[in-house]
């Protein structure tokens, strides 16, 4: 029997947070008639026992089991609630079902964890929220996990990173299965943009290590107050009072990267800080952060954020309270 794409199964778990839960239900849900000549057939699956909760205190109940994911042609797992619990072996078996017989299945945020406790990720890319890239590549290592990818997409499997980035994923598969008037369409409805530009990379934020020897710590925060002055190994391992090559195996240790790969991702990010909050020109903002000019600045922003400076700045612009635009 051939599943037909335009029946959407979403599987509901106890305690899963809300947003995550709630993003395919918007977005294959909403009724796009009026511009597009397709709508999609969704199911809620209950993947346990209820009652189910969420978050705000919550007590849902999906009116579909697992036994519905037989006719489906996507099947969504678009949250799950804790990386270090493995997921249930009925739902497992039922995923594994779903895909053998063609189903596409999709994991959103930490649903990624249930698709790979399946066996469905592996050999494969795939992406999750960036805070937990680390946890799936640890507790899966035959999974390749992208740590920028905002969503990755294996043809009969697709994967997000977390919150807004399953709203891409969901677009992305509207797109892929029913056309880009489609999707642009819910788009439209939902007040987003059809597709975004850039990677996982721009919500990143990546502080001083928390345990590092006081050596390197120091040599860490006289770097990050100094980012506008010149800075290179040679000095900053005199800073550390060692020679350079034990500098550099040393902070390799602590930190997990060079300290020059590790200073020019301090200085784009610095930058992406004052796109956001100020009105410095390119120009000026490179100065700050110790790379002279806007043509230093540009290529290793676009190679780290995966978008301009420009285009960063009207993603990210400040907002004031009133929610106009600083």
């Amino acid at each position: 029997m051939t599943r037909d794409p335009a029946v959407v199964a979403v599987l509901v778990f106890d305690r899963s947070p809300l947003f995550e839960m709630s993003v395919p239900l918007s977005v294959f849900t909403l009724d796009s008639s009026s511009e597009a000549d397709h709508r999609f057939q969704l199911q809620s699956v209950a993947a346990e026992p209820g009652p189910l909760r969420t978050t705000g205190g919550l007590e849902i109940r999906a009116p579909y089991e697992l036994d519905a994911l037989g006719t489906a042609g996507i099947v969504i797992v678009p949250a799950w609630r804790n990386p270090e619990e493995r997921p249930g072996e009925p739902v497992l078996a039922a995923l594994r079902a779903a895909h053998a017989d063609g189903a596409v299945i999709v994991g959103l945020c930490l649903g990624a964890f249930v698709l790979a406790a399946a066996g469905l990720l592996d050999g494969r890319r795939a992406a999750t929220h960036w805070a937990f890239t680390g946890a799936l590549a640890a507790a899966y290592p035959e999974v390749t996990v992208d740590d920028a990818a905002l969503f990755v997409d294996e043809g009969d499997v697709l994967t997000s990173a977390g919150a807004a980035a399953g709203i891409d994923a969901c677009l992305h598969l509207v797109r892929r299965t029913m056309g880009a008037g489609t999707a642009a369409a819910i788009a439209r409805r939902m007040v987003v943009p059809p597709q975004r530009s850039g990677t996982q990379a721009q919500y990143l934020d990546q502080p001083v290590p928390e345990r590092v020897d006081d050596e390197i710590f120091g040599v860490l925060a006289h770097a990050l107050e100094h980012l506008d002055s010149p800075l290179d190994v040679a000095g900053l391992a005199a800073r550390a009072h060692m020679s350079r090559r034990a500098f550099d195996r040393k902070f390799r240790a602590a930190v997990g990267d060079s300290p020059m790969r590790w200073l020019l991702h301090q200085r784009v990010l610095h930058a992406q800080r004052l796109l956001e909050g100020t009105d410095l020109s390119v120009d000026a903002i490179a100065r700050q952060v110790g790379l002279g000019a806007g043509v230093s600045l540009r290529p290793h922003f676009r190679r780290q954020v995966g978008i301009s400076p420009q285009a960063y700045r009207l993603a990210f612009r400040a907002i004031d309270v009133s929610g106009r635009p600083a």
